[in-house]
């Protein structure tokens, strides 16, 4: 038999279940960060900017975050605010899709 703090501790440790709502939020985020870091990158490109030092000083950070910024490829919370101030500090316009309710 499993004593209070044993059971405690495995209920702790158990992964939290997302809503679906926070799902589909979740995706419509990194669908967006796909399309900001593309659309950014290829501002990036356009300039001739290539360099981690010219990068960063276009977005206005120091190299390695800005590196990681574009390159990463895990989504993290918050990146879509970051992505979206970066690609206006560029006046790169993202378009939306017609719409996000397709099936799939």
């Amino acid at each position: 038999m499993l004593s209070t703090t044993a059971l405690d501790i495995y209920s702790m440790s158990s992964p939290q279940k997302i809503t679906p709502e926070e799902r589909r939020r979740r995706t419509a985020d990194q669908l967006k960060t796909i399309r900001l870091r593309m659309a950014i990158g290829r501002e990036l490109d356009n300039r001739g900017i290539t360099t981690p030092a010219g990068i960063g000083a276009a977005l206005g950070m120091p190299p390695a975050e800005a590196a990681s910024l574009l390159n990463r490829r895990q989504w993290r919370e918050g990146e879509v605010v970051l992505l979206e101030a970066v690609a206006a500090r560029l006046g790169v316009q993202v378009l939306e899709p017609a719409r996000d309710d397709w099936p799939g």
